[in-house]
């Protein structure tokens, strides 16, 4: 048992020394890795996704001595009790100090409903949790290697700019980040396709699940891993999705005290904020439901209608984050939840149009004077009907994944000279694009790689 104490406050963190948690892959659970081994490798063999073998819930009264303190504490408190000696306790600390040096605040909206604005990280986006996490933690395994560690992802907007900002000028790491022409905001894209140096950004001739797959065929290529040491910095790699429970867990210790569990309502593309809030729910956080808010990618809010999951080719929409069509993480959201039935008591689903988006940022401003993203308005949306359709009158809770001017060429059309631009997005407008463009092909992708 371990105890951490903050002036008058306690929050006690129960593990056994020596104790090095298992993470099994979806595909087969016969397959178990520790932590260091699932995150260097990021795709478990198979194609699989690790996850915790075991997700046993905190003590009674755990978040009673944690209310009031950083994203950065509550990211120790549970990071320990999930993965053990995993990562030592001093390394554990400097990493998420350093990484998760930003709050999450919770804006309150009126009638018992919030926003948690989860852009105020270095990038604007939520994607700064994950991302900088993972990057500090592979920065460690990757120490006193002599050959050069390459991490893959695939973006459709901000998990780019979150990776590019965590590994740009990290020794013995280069990042390749895909995305697809022409289908993320102009800003989006300067904040990681600018950088050069050992960020390389490869625009893909498709959509996003082009760039996925294109991400994920390289895992399963043999040859090219004996000839290269990848990892992943999707969602699909477990050290980029367990930090995002950190939020979950700051926005409930900011409600009123005796508040009533939540509704979470989480706009949602490849459907890793959704899983880490689920697994945050098996650690002991009160959760009434999780709303899962898309666009017209509505694979997820189709399977939970119909019981049957179809993936389709991803649309582009003005919520360009969340235009994935056959989301990565649902295999995670099944193991939690294994059946149609299971899901729909946890979860409900809403998809939006384009128009009704933009209806949404427009009424909220109007009445509210607060400013929403594209995908923030899904959540806002989603929140309403959920209201509206199964009543109830506890905390509901809207995940604000941007800043809203990451997106300023559709917000200028939707409320004209209303979002002012950061000065650290100015910056990057600045910069000199610098991409290698290829079509949705793999032989020119791998030819890519091999050439680094």
């Amino acid at each position: 048992m371990c105890l951490y104490r903050r002036s008058t406050k306690t929050v006690r963190v129960l593990w056994r020394k020596g104790n090095r948690v298992k993470f099994y892959s979806t595909s087969n659970r016969e397959i178990r890795h520790t932590l260091d081994e699932a995150v260097m490798r990021g795709l478990a063999p198979g194609g699989g996704l690790y996850m915790p073998e075991h997700l046993h819930p905190l003590p009674a009264g755990w978040l009673d001595g944690l209310r009031g303190e950083p994203c950065w504490r509550i990211g120790e408190v549970l990071f320990r009790h999930l993965i053990g000696d995993d990562i030592p306790e001093r390394d554990l600390h400097d990493i998420l100090r350093d990484a998760v040096n930003f709050d999450a605040p919770l804006v309150g909206m009126g009638d018992n409903r919030y926003i948690l604005e989860l852009f105020h990280g270095p990038t604007l986006a939520f994607k700064d949790f994950g991302a900088r996490t993972m990057a500090r933690i592979l920065a460690r395994l990757n120490r006193g290697s002599d050959t050069p560690l390459t991490v893959l992802t695939a973006t459709s907007g901000d998990t780019g700019a979150a990776v590019a900002d965590g590994f740009y000028g990290v020794d013995g790491i280069r990042a390749v980040i895909l995305y697809p022409t022409g289908r993320v905001s102009p800003l989006q894209e300067r904040q990681f396709a600018t950088l050069g140096g050992n960020i390389m950004a490869v625009e893909v001739d498709g959509s996003f699940d082009d760039c996925q797959r294109l991400v994920k065929q390289a895992f399963t290529d043999a040859d090219l891993n004996r000839a290269l040491r990848l990892t992943s910095a999707n969602s699909i790699n477990i050290a980029r999705l367990l930090p995002q429970m950190i939020y979950y867990v700051r926005a409930w210790l900011q409600l009123p005290e005796e508040s009533d569990p939540p509704v979470f309502v989480v706009p949602s593309g490849n459907f890793g904020n959704l899983t880490a809030g689920l697994i945050a729910r098996e650690l002991g956080l009160p959760v009434k439901r999780f709303i899962a808010a898309t666009n017209r990618n509505r694979t997820v809010p189709e399977y939970l209608e119909t019981g049957e999951y179809r993936a389709r080719p991803s649309v582009q929409t003005i919520s360009n984050a969340m235009d994935v069509g056959d989301p990565s993480n649902f295999s995670r959201m099944a193991e939690l939840l294994p059946d149609a039935a299971a899901m729909r008591r946890i979860i409900f689903g809403a998809d939006y149009t384009d128009e009704e988006t933009r209806s949404a940022i427009k009424a909220v401003y109007r009445d509210k004077g607060y400013i929403m993203d594209p995908h923030t308005a899904v959540g806002w949306l989603a929140l309403e009907r959920y209201r509206s359709e199964e009543g109830g009158e506890e905390p509901g809770i809207v995940l604000s994944t941007a800043h809203p001017a990451k997106f300023i060429e559709v917000m200028e059309e939707i409320l004209p000279g209303v979002v002012e631009i950061p000065e650290n997005l100015k910056k990057a407008l600045d910069r000199t694009k610098k991409t290698v463009i290829i079509p949705a092909d793999y032989a020119a992708f791998r030819e890519v790689l091999t050439g680094m």
